[in-house]
């Protein structure tokens, strides 16, 4: 079983100096809007990530006229107990430490100590762009395969310098094609890899998610989801080739693993015209379930998962179903936020779980 047993929290966000300790599989934590409820979750989440959940710069991490922070956790697994710490430098520097020995680079501690978050902003996954579920799919495939991780960065490096190429061609900045041979080459053998693993990872998680869908949902609503990309047309040189000239008029790689979506329909129609806000909910939480059921099966032990604000997005029937979903395994450790003490005691105490309370 992996766990959190503490957490200390220095200059980060609304925390100035804090410590808090967690002795039990479930931890609650309440208080109002605005005491640091969310960002306690996040230090949790950053600890598995090395970044923060809702901002991209660690700069809006950093408690106000401060110039850093610092987060320390100890972690339990079956084998040892490990020390995380992550911090932000004055410098603007970051630092990862995993038992005192510093990362020389941060994605080497990505999926080391798996974690599912979820949020209120998480229904971005399924009402805006591609990008978002392709955020989805690729936090879920790094902290699986650390090789898919390595693919993903070499991918995006490559598709930014193809791109900033095409611009320089279009603007006649540099007048020399054949550099795109050179780039459409070097893009194909971590673009491969990358539909490979997602072909075969949808392959498993989507029909898991229609699954658990219809668990919370409590009926079949006719739910229907598919992997597209441009790669189950044609091979990438084939694709890259074809499009080349197009792609110079547009001044960017427009076809290519970067364009990938979840094609998510209700009743043959696309889902998020005719869904209902149930639906919509039901939905989310089916696919951040099967987020935590396949880590689980990958890496042999259930991750940590974090639930924010939950309660005032779901009806009593569909978290009651969510919460016997990830507190009935036993063997996992879940941390859960809420204005209401009374309302996280009342559904917790109703599934008999062996919990703890925390208020800020």
């Amino acid at each position: 079983m992996l766990s959190l047993r503490n957490i200390a929290l220095t200059h980060y966000k609304n925390y100035l100096e804090q410590s808090f300790s967690f002795d039990k599989p479930i931890i609650g934590i309440y208080g109002n809007n605005g005491v640091g409820k969310t960002n306690l979750l996040d230090a949790i989440y950053y600890l598995s990530f090395t970044r923060s959940y809702f901002f991209k710069s660690d700069v809006q991490n950093v408690h106000h006229g401060k110039s850093g922070f610092r987060i320390e956790g100890n972690f339990k697994t079956e084998e040892t107990d490990q020390n995380v710490v992550c911090i932000l430098r004055e410098t603007g520097k970051k630092e990862v430490l995993l038992n005192d020995e510093i990362y020389q680079r941060l994605s080497g501690h990505i999926g080391k100590f798996p974690c599912v978050i979820i949020t209120p902003d998480d229904a971005r996954i399924i009402t805006e762009g591609s990008d978002e579920r392709r955020r989805y799919t690729d936090a879920l495939l790094c902290q699986m395969d650390s090789l898919y991780l390595q693919h993903l960065i070499e991918y995006n490096r490559l598709l930014q310098q193809r791109n900033q190429l095409l611009r320089s061609l279009a603007e006649r900045i540099s007048t020399d094609r054949s550099l795109l041979d050179v780039y459409d080459a070097q893009l194909q053998r971590p673009g491969t890899y990358i539909f490979v693993k997602r072909q075969h990872f949808f392959r498993e998680i989507l029909p898991s998610i229609e699954s658990i869908y219809r668990y919370i949902a409590g009926s079949d609503d006719g739910l229907q989801l598919s992997y597209q990309s441009d790669l189950l047309l044609a091979p990438y040189a084939e694709l890259l080739y074809k499009s080349r000239e197009k792609d110079l008029m547009l001044q960017r790689t427009h076809i290519g693993i970067h364009r990938d979506d979840i094609d998510i329909r209700l009743q043959g129609q696309q889902f998020k015209n005719i869904a209902s806000q149930g639906q919509r909910k039901s939905l989310l939480f089916a696919m951040k379930l099967a987020e935590y059921d396949m880590l689980k099966i990958t890496k042999g032990f259930a991750p940590i998962i974090l639930l924010d604000d939950v309660f005032e997005k779901l009806d009593a029937g569909r978290m009651h179903q969510l919460l016997e979903r990830v507190c009935g395994n036993g063997n996992g450790q879940l941390f859960i936020t809420d204005t209401h003490k009374e309302r996280i005691q009342d559904h917790l105490e109703k599934l008999s779980a062996d919990y703890a309370l925390i208020g800020l």
